[in-house]
């Protein structure tokens, strides 16, 4: 199916300390290296991000739709909100923009399950992805209804439409040290990504 890719870029960076999404993993900067691994699944590529921030070269890429927060302030959901409402796609895979080591065949296991359901993540040991998901269009009006209750916790969107869990076991095939939900947001983890690069190439 065509999907669109939304990418979650902007968040504040509060525990790291400046911005780290064009921190640097090899030659790469974060947002680069998201890019780039969602790019093969992708029909367009949506990063959402606060009105202060551009990409200059990043913009360059046809492929690239670069927007402003429509509610900003208001998390994660109110990003998922924005790119859903900007994209041409049905489905759209949502990640964020501090993940280096996404899995191409995950992603695509994902999608190819996907059909039927408005909300496909997944799940490790009662812990949920939801910036590792997907999204059908049929979640902008719940999501606005639940932004609009003053609420931001993207799992209230289960009470609203048709969800599908991809459980561990489905993860392990692919992706068995689930490293694709490795996210920074300390100097740490920005080192530890850095030492678990090298030691794949």
């Amino acid at each position: 199916m065509d999907i669109s890719c939304i990418i979650l870029a902007g968040g504040r960076s509060i525990r790291f300390g400046h911005d780290k999404i064009l921190e640097r993993i090899g030659n790469t900067s974060l947002l680069e290296k998201a890019i780039s691994l969602i790019d093969p699944i992708s029909k367009e590529i949506i990063i959402v991000t606060a009105k202060e921030r551009a990409f200059t070269r990043i913009a360059k890429n046809i492929k690239v739709k670069i927007v402003n927060d429509i509610f900003p302030g208001q998390g994660s959901l109110g990003g998922i909100y924005t790119g859903l409402v900007k994209s041409d796609s049905f489905y759209n895979l949502v990640v964020a923009a501090d993940m280096p080591f996404l899995n191409e065949p995950l992603l695509r296991y994902m999608i190819k399950v996907a059909d039927g359901y408005d909300f496909i993540l997944p799940r490790v040991n009662k812990l949920y992805e939801p910036l590792h998901a997907i999204y059908s269009k049929n979640c902008i009006s719940p999501i606005n209804s639940i932004l609009e209750q003053g609420k931001k916790v993207i799992i209230e969107l289960f009470d609203y439409v048709k969800v599908k869990f991809i459980e561990a076991e489905e993860i392990d095939r692919f992706d068995p040290k689930h490293l694709s939900f490795f996210n920074i947001n300390t100097i740490e983890d920005l080192e530890k990504a850095k030492s678990i690069a090298r030691g794949a190439t």
